[in-house]
């Protein structure tokens, strides 16, 4: 049986996982409610529904995507990654444009011969 910690008071406690896990399995056992168990380890009763409506959510929206659900801050964090890589693609996209237009400069002014390829493969 996992401890539940007492509040402090103007804190607000912060359950793991696997403290959840614990009161809603307990919940689902034969003479037991949700509300009592709640009761039992000092939990809101509105908290413990909440908790109980967000795993039937996760578990609804798992099995119409056919695929595991992914926490909330994992899916932030890969959003975040996702915005890093396309700016630096943006930024890799730029420096290409560049130098394409520095080649076309370097040609019109014979600076480079015209046979000369910027991705070094040799013509025929």
């Amino acid at each position: 049986m996992l401890a539940f910690d007492q509040r402090k008071p103007g804190k607000r406690r912060a359950y793991t996982t696997e403290q959840k896990r614990l009161v809603l399995e307990e919940a689902r056992q034969p003479g037991n409610s949700l509300s009592a168990v709640a009761r039992k380890y000092g939990i809101s009763p509105s908290l413990a529904f909440a908790w109980k409506r967000q795993m039937e959510e996760g578990a609804e929206r798992a099995l119409a995507a056919g695929e595991a659900v992914v926490p909330e801050s994992e899916a932030r964090m890969l959003r975040a990654k996702v915005r890093e890589l396309e700016r630096l693609l943006g930024r890799k996209t730029m420096e290409v444009e560049i130098l394409k237009e520095g080649i076309e400069i370097a040609r019109s002014k014979k600076w480079l011969p015209r046979g000369s390829s910027s991705s070094g493969n040799s013509g025929p």
